[in-house]
């Protein structure tokens, strides 16, 4: 019989303790958490056999060659080989990262051969430090690796405020937290760079069958089994992400994000423009997805090939364009035609899985401040970004000019 176990059953109550004391953690007006219906014990949670059959693609490959120069870490996707790539056969090679730049350290490349459950996470640019689970079971302390995928900047801010240790082969961990070092990371901008564990985990733990991604802020406060269990298997899912709390349409994302100074406006306005002269229209109940606005910040998903394929989408156009994924998440589900299916969950379960903390300093930078194209020209053109977001300088095969995009309605005061 499916019911909340021990943590969420006391959730299950409004007037719960636990429910108090998480929302006095949080200085900022509490979130609102709901029950889950998790099983028991992690114990008890039954793991399928074997792995969800591969239809289309069957066989997925990855680009690992860059004619243009210089090489870049994603390659210099043209806008036609980004239009083959939505095109599904039983055979695809595609753009997916690591063309250059992201290596991992020798020592870790080893010991992640062997996890096949993963939860992961990144820290980027000393943005934040890890956060140690709780509520995690001896079952999947010994199943699950949980990686902690930091920079040479992140790792040094580590060692300087907590404390790290070195096992007999060279690996480094803080408390159940191995940390891999990404060196070189492929790109100036730390937002980008922190898309590469979180969208590309497959590609950094390709022998993981399933993984649960969490954002470096959030402090996992349940048992990953169960997680797996509620979400993936208990539906037959093999993909789940949460619904946003406050956005369903990607264009009220995007005027929230220029609202907020999450990145420059008119590059904003640039990637909408694009998504609406290629048919993306604002999301309505028509559509019959819950949103096209994913709360991206916990990622649930068994490695198949169409999921690999669609991350792998999904990276591309972070790469191509803006750093905010939530806008892309789902152009992509729009342009497989419904041949990508996931579970999106409510948003309070979202808020009773996690912790929210703040990071360590803000996000800031130069560019997310522009508000003009002119202030990204002459003496103001190193604020472009160099190795990532060249679709947004490359003349796109459409008349751009034309385009209106849709009016937004401010739905919520904290949109």
């Amino acid at each position: 019989m499916v019911k909340c176990f021990a943590f969420c059953s006391a959730v299950c109550k409004r007037d719960s303790k636990v429910l108090i004391i998480l929302d006095n953690l949080i200085d900022l007006k509490p979130p609102h958490r709901c029950s889950i219906p998790l099983a028991d014990d992690p114990d008890t949670v039954v793991i399928p056999e074997g792995r969800t059959p591969d239809n289309v693609p069957k066989d997925l490959q990855y680009l690992r060659f860059d004619e243009s120069s210089p090489p870049l870490f994603g390659g210099h996707e043209s806008w036609k080989q980004r239009e083959e790539s939505f095109n599904l056969n039983e055979t695809m090679k595609v753009h997916c990262g690591f063309i250059k730049g992201g290596e991992m350290e020798v020592v870790d490349v080893k010991f992640v051969q062997k996890c096949r459950f993963v939860v992961a996470s990144g820290i980027f640019d000393g943005y934040d430090t890890p956060l140690q689970p709780s509520n995690i079971s001896l079952r999947s302390q010994k199943l699950f690796c949980f990686l902690m995928v930091v920079d040479e900047k992140s790792l040094n801010l580590i060692k300087r405020n907590v404390s790290v240790t070195e096992d007999n082969e060279g690996g480094k961990w803080v408390g159940i937290w191995r940390l891999v070092t990404l060196h070189n990371p492929p790109y100036d901008e730390p937002r980008r760079n922190g898309k590469v564990p979180k969208i590309l985990t497959h590609r950094l733990f390709p022998q993981a069958q399933y993984s649960i991604w969490i954002d470096g802020k959030m402090e996992l406060i349940v048992d990953p089994l169960l997680i797996l269990e509620r979400y993936l298997w208990h539906g037959q899912h093999t993909f789940a992400i949460a619904r946003h709390k406050h956005h369903r349409s990607i264009y009220e994302e995007a005027d929230a994000i220029k609202r907020r100074k999450r990145y420059a406006r008119p590059l904003i306005d640039l990637h909408m423009k694009i998504y609406h002269y290629e048919g993306m229209e604002p999301w309505s109940p028509s559509k019959g997805t819950e949103s096209d606005v994913p709360e991206g910040a916990v990622i649930i998903r068994e490695h198949t090939a169409l999921n690999n394929l669609f991350s792998c989408l999904w990276f591309n156009e972070v790469n191509l364009l803006t750093p905010r994924d939530q806008l892309s998440f789902g152009y992509v589900v729009y342009r497989l035609h419904g041949a990508f299916r996931f579970f999106m969950f409510p948003n309070c379960e979202y808020n009773s899985l996690f912790i929210l903390h703040k990071h360590t300093r803000e996000h800031s930078s130069v560019v997310e401040w522009v508000k003009s194209l002119d202030e990204l020209k002459g003496k103001n053109s190193s604020l472009k970004e160099s190795k990532g977001g060249l679709g947004l300088w490359t003349p796109y095969p459409g008349d751009l000019k034309s385009v209106k995009l849709p009016h937004v309605t401010r739905t919520s005061p904290a949109g």
